[in-house]
């Protein structure tokens, strides 16, 4: 247990009421937005490579926020790596809003008809903040799902995305951004040492921040726009998450390999 998360636990826990009471209010009062429609799609370019991507994980790969998976972190994903490498990309995504690390597992992961792939994208670790789930528990879920996912896809790169910007969300209090904010951030420490040693599986570390993105992209640092509820992305946040994303598995060396090979 780190010293973190064993600290946070001390001083959280006597805000758990409150927790539980702000968390009920903030489902009333926001708009329960549904799922991205047309969860697959081809990018096709006048050449023979053709990367294969498959999207899995929680609401934000299931595409709330925006109508068509097209306009999603998926769509924006493969259109950046087929647009900066001038290749074709055949992508699809399997995600469910509210789903946890082990009900991927255990509940998407049958439902994937693909026997290969070139590349799996994974999203993951706010519901299970939201359930207050350890840090241990958690990559216990995680570390299944990596290795029900290698014995199916034995050579396909695995690449975990950015842990979700709990305490940058509008909706939420400050004492849910300091308790959920805080374990999800956790949750990505745990991430990152646990699979920095392992073969074809990568995670991207990069903290998200408004200031951050806004600066980058030359944008208004207004909330607003990035979020379509006040939890969920805007149709800008994925486009911007799915570059972002695009271009950290473009620099890895198992990407940059397939495109030699191919």
């Amino acid at each position: 247990m780190s010293l973190k998360y064993f600290f946070g636990c001390i001083i959280s826990f006597p805000l758990l009421p409150l927790l539980f009471y702000q968390g009920k209010k903030i489902i009333k009062q926001t708009p329960r937005l549904p799922e991205a429609k047309k969860p697959q799609g081809f990018i096709k370019n006048n050449v023979k490579k053709t990367l294969k991507i498959i999207s899995i994980g929680e609401s934000t790969i299931a595409g709330v926020g925006v109508d068509i998976h097209e306009n999603g972190f998926t769509g924006a994903l493969a259109k950046e790596i087929a647009s900066k490498k001038n290749i074709s990309v055949l992508w699809k995504v399997y995600a469910k809003s509210g789903y946890t690390a082990k009900q991927i597992n255990k509940r998407i992961l049958p439902k994937i008809e693909e026997s290969n792939a070139d590349v799996i994208v994974i999203g993951l670790g706010g519901n299970d903040a939201f359930k207050l789930n350890s840090p241990t528990l958690f990559m216990l879920n995680v570390n299944s799902l990596i290795k029900n996912l290698q014995k199916k896809f034995p050579r396909t790169p695995i690449y975990f995305t950015n842990m979700p910007p709990i305490k940058e969300f509008p909706a939420f209090t400050k004492t849910i951004k300091f308790v959920i904010g805080n374990l999800v951030e956790i949750f990505g420490d745990k991430l990152h040492n646990k699979i920095k040693k392992k073969r074809r599986v990568f995670y991207n570390k990069e903290i998200v921040t408004l200031e951050k993105w806004s600066k980058k992209h030359q944008l208004k640092n207004d909330a607003s726009i990035y979020f379509s509820d006040g939890v969920h992305p805007s149709k800008l946040s994925y486009e911007l998450w799915g570059k972002d994303m695009a271009q950290f598995i473009m620099k890895k060396r198992s990407f940059k390999k397939w495109l030699k090979a191919k």
